[in-house]
């Protein structure tokens, strides 16, 4: 089986999508992260463990025990410190490389490629061409253990 053929259709966001909008899309869609386009042009990932360190205080980031002493109701607000920031923001100043391969990749080049860039996702994509879909690590293991 090839990329092209497992590849599926897969939520995006752009560079200017508020973040809390973002992270609502991952959680109503249980995605660990989303691809980030520039167009129709995968870019990057945004993890969902991003989204957290955005959000989570510094301090509290620095020493997780800190967390502790914030009161539970408070604590529970803790996304509201993604405020008005876009997904530009959220990324980190190196953008991590996202996984992109063409559609006649083999099942174990897909395989390859998701573990060297320990990434549960990888988009498929003619040469710096659009989007055409994506793999998710669950869709390859359903697909290798079938």
């Amino acid at each position: 089986m090839r990329a092209g053929e497992l590849a599926a259709p897969y939520p995006t966001v752009d560079l200017s999508t508020p973040v809390i909008d973002a992270a609502r899309l991952m959680a109503a869609e249980n995605l660990p992260g989303l691809i980030v386009v520039d167009g129709d042009r995968p870019v990057t990932i945004l993890p969902g463990t991003q989204v957290l360190q955005l959000a989570v205080p510094g301090y509290c980031q620095d020493d997780p025990a800190l967390a502790r002493v914030i009161d539970e109701r408070s604590a529970d607000l803790f996304v509201r410190n993604l405020g008005d920031r876009t997904v530009a923001e959220a990324l980190p100043q190196e953008h991590r490389d996202l996984p992109v391969l063409e559609p006649d990749a083999t099942v174990l080049e897909i395989a390859a490629v998701m573990a060297r860039s320990r990434s549960p996702l990888v988009a498929i994509a003619e040469h710096n061409g659009p989007l055409l879909g994506v793999i998710t690590l669950d869709a390859l293991l359903e697909r290798v253990l079938a």
